[in-house]
């Protein structure tokens, strides 16, 4: 049994204010949906089967480049961040895992382990930082980890991913994410081929340490914190990188980590129909990286994204089986709230990619209906499926409106009283 940070009887209590109107709510979309032919029974299970892991470091305030502020509560370490991944878990029942950064959160594992299943959490992805200093290390990443010109220094950067790995395997986890800041911020400063060659390298030797049932996913981003050339920098690269690696690599799908205006759905598209899309980190974006929540700006791009998941798994693509994370960085919001949102949206736009017409679809498009083909999907866009979310939630346990219990729970108050208020540091997103 579970332990629960807020009260099941609150959550009860809760619900039952918002019972009557989702019973109705849940009842219309029930028929408006039967007479388009979908049976909103099925949508609901397949919604209340679909997972995103939340990422540790979420739980806790951003930053920019020129400053952090941090928010009450603040988690102390990885086992008060777990604590608030509970929380969101339990009000959800989307989150059911976490992914961990190391060495923030570095921990013997077998207490890892016993928090997790004390909270009724798993462990996602394992994710490596070779992008900023640990005390004590003996090489710096100032100018690269695995494509350093240092072989001393790749080294350091491979032991660490290698480090990762068993710590995963110790916890559960079956993936390792990599993603490094590696690059240039000047012309000349590196030697573009020999870098890569060097990445590539470093990357062969971490794959040999990978365990059979593991999968290596590589992560692409054009710039920042390198600004005139990244290593890893868009997604022909990384699937080069995942082609050269093996079976066992594939590309992870960053939403905030494209230039404005990318196509990002069509790159999912083709990363499927070669093998290779291994998963997403979700988040939004205006201007650059994952500085908003997910659907804060683009609800439409997540839906697309999702239209085209939807389609493969209805093609039934071989071993198909992407991982979803949330990736993104709280400024100004409580960031337990945000994350609740962004696996609400997740979610919301699974749900109506799920409701798409897809035989009319197919029609419009073979007929280069281009009007029609459009609208087919803005259909299913603008349908409001929150009660199929909201119904999810309630029968796993969960809750109808789980931002409203979570404010009611007061349960930032609580944690902001027993967890020393933080510091203001200098800039920099965790």
């Amino acid at each position: 049994m579970a332990e629960f940070r807020i009260a099941p009887d609150l959550v009860a209590a809760e619900n039952d204010k918002r019972a009557a109107a989702l019973k109705s709510d849940y009842e219309a979309l029930g028929a408006t949906l039967a007479r388009r032919g979908v049976d909103i029974e099925l949508v609901t299970r397949k919604v209340s089967e679909f997972f995103v892991a939340v990422p540790s470091w979420g739980v806790g305030t951003g930053g920019t480049r020129f400053a952090r502020f941090p928010g009450t509560g603040e988690p102390r370490g990885i086992f008060d961040k777990l604590d608030d991944c509970a929380v969101i878990q339990q009000l959800t029942r989307a989150t059911p895992k976490v992914s961990l950064h190391i060495p923030w959160d570095k921990a013997d594992p077998r207490e890892l382990k016993a928090k997790g299943e004390a909270l009724g959490l798993g462990f996602d992805a394992m994710n490596s930082n070779t992008f900023s200093d640990a005390p004590g290390q003996a090489h710096s990443y100032k100018f690269g980890s695995l494509s350093h010109v240092g072989a001393a220094t790749r080294a350091q950067a491979v032991e660490h991913n290698i480090e990762c790995i068993e710590i995963g395997k110790a916890i559960g986890s079956k993936a390792l994410t990599v993603w490094v800041g590696d690059g240039s911020n000047f012309p000349g400063q590196t030697n573009f081929t020999r870098a890569f060659e060097r990445y590539l390298s470093a990357m062969a030797d971490i794959y040999k340490a990978l365990p059979d049932d593991w999968r290596l996913f590589s992560e692409h981003k054009m710039y920042e914190p390198a600004f005139y050339s990244t290593v890893v920098q868009d997604w022909g690269t990384n699937y080069l990188i995942a082609q050269t690696l093996g079976p066992k690599a594939h590309c992870l799908v960053d939403l905030g980590h494209h230039a404005p205006n990318t196509n990002i759905e069509m790159i999912v598209a083709r990363l499927i129909q070669f093998g290779k899309l291994g998963g997403f980190h979700f988040n939004d974006s205006k201007y650059g990286d994952d500085d908003l929540d997910a659907g804060a700006i683009e609800p439409y791009r997540l839906f697309l994204v999702f239209n085209e998941l939807v389609d493969a798994e209805r093609r039934g693509v071989n071993d198909f089986n992407p991982a979803h994370m949330i990736d993104q960085s709280h400024n100004v919001t409580d960031p337990i709230e945000s994350l609740i949102s962004s696996a609400n949206e997740i979610r919301r736009a699974y749900a109506q990619a799920l409701i798409v017409d897809r035989n009319a679809l197919g029609e419009y498009q073979d007929a280069n209906d281009a009007l029609m083909a459009s609208e087919t999907l803005k259909r299913a866009y603008r349908a409001d499926v929150e009660p199929i979310l909201a119904e999810a939630r309630r029968r796993a346990g969960g809750s109808i409106d789980p931002v409203a219990t979570y404010r009611a729970s007061g349960y930032r108050d609580k944690v902001a009283a027993e967890r020393p208020a933080s510091v203001a540091g200098g800039g920099g997103i965790i």
